[in-house]
């Protein structure tokens, strides 16, 4: 399956669990792998024949900023419902990383990582 990765994609955001977290905001990481086949665009060298990839930047912005969640697996996986709804991918990797989570202890931060389909999106019940 081929592959385009918008990687390091960096939002201020309103998620997590504490009150000071929607208060405040803080920096959110995100990567995105989309998976589909690229050979008509490859044919063609046509940018309508595969995923603009600002138009995933925009999407995935406007999931992280205008969206609050508790937990960086929801937000990960709006993230993932967002981009199976509008672009034609067979599926997608998403990354979430917080580096300034609320933890007494030295870490360069959290990240959850899931991996989704199309098919998984016709059975999503949230």
């Amino acid at each position: 399956m081929d592959k385009i990765t918008l990687s390091g994609m960096l939002f201020y955001g309103t998620h997590g669990v504490y009150d000071e977290e929607a208060k405040l905001g803080q920096r959110f990481e995100v990567d995105v792998e989309l998976f589909f086949n690229t050979a008509r665009a490859a044919r063609s060298d046509n940018i309508s024949h595969t995923i603009h990839y600002g138009k995933v930047y925009e999407a995935v912005k406007k999931v992280v900023v205008e969206r609050r969640y508790k937990l960086i697996e929801a937000l990960a996986t709006a993230i993932a419902v967002e981009l199976l709804r509008v672009f034609a991918l067979d599926a997608l990797t998403v990354r979430v990383r917080k580096p300034h989570a609320p933890i007494q202890g030295v870490l360069s931060g959290v990240e959850v990582e899931i991996h989704r389909t199309k098919e998984w999106l016709a059975t999503y019940d949230g």
